[in-house]
C-alpha cells in the first residue's frame, strides 16, 4: 500500500477512513492486510492508498455505490469492523465522496 493508485478515468467513488489507534497491535496489523487482499478480489474495487503517522488514513476506491455498500456488508470486513471498534481504534471516520476529477503529475 506504499503506491498512489492506479485509478480510471472519473467518476468513481472513494472511501476516506481517518482512525487514531489504540496502543498494541492485538491483531490489527495482519488483519488490515487481511482487508486489503480481500477488498481488492471485491467487485468494483479500483486501488487502495493508506499512511500512518499519528493519525491514519486509508483511501479505497470503487466503481458504484453498490459495491462499496457491497464490501461494508463482507462477512470478514464486518468482524474487523467489530474488532476495530472494540481494540484498535481510539476513533474513527469515515468519509463516502464522489471523485468527479482527477489529475496528477508523475515521473520515471
Amino acid at each position: 500500500m506504499s503506491e498512489i493508485a492506479n485509478t480510471p478515468e472519473p467518476p468513481y467513488y472513494a472511501v476516506i477512513f481517518t482512525s487514531e489507534r489504540s496502543d498494541g497491535d492485538n491483531g490489527y496489523g495482519e488483519m488490515a492486510e487481511e482487508m486489503v487482499r480481500l477488498a481488492a478480489a471485491q467487485p468494483g474495487f479500483l486501488g487502495v492508498e493508506s499512511a500512518r503517522e499519528g493519525v491514519g488514513i486509508t483511501v479505497s476506491y470503487w466503481e458504484s455505490l453498490e459495491a462499496i455498500h457491497n464490501w461494508k456488508q463482507n462477512e470478514r470486513h464486518m468482524i474487523a469492523q467489530q474488532k476495530g471498534m472494540s481494540e484498535w481504534y481510539l476513533r474513527y471516520k469515515t468519509r463516502v465522496c464522489k471523485v468527479e476529477r482527477d489529475y496528477g503529475f508523475g515521473r520515471g
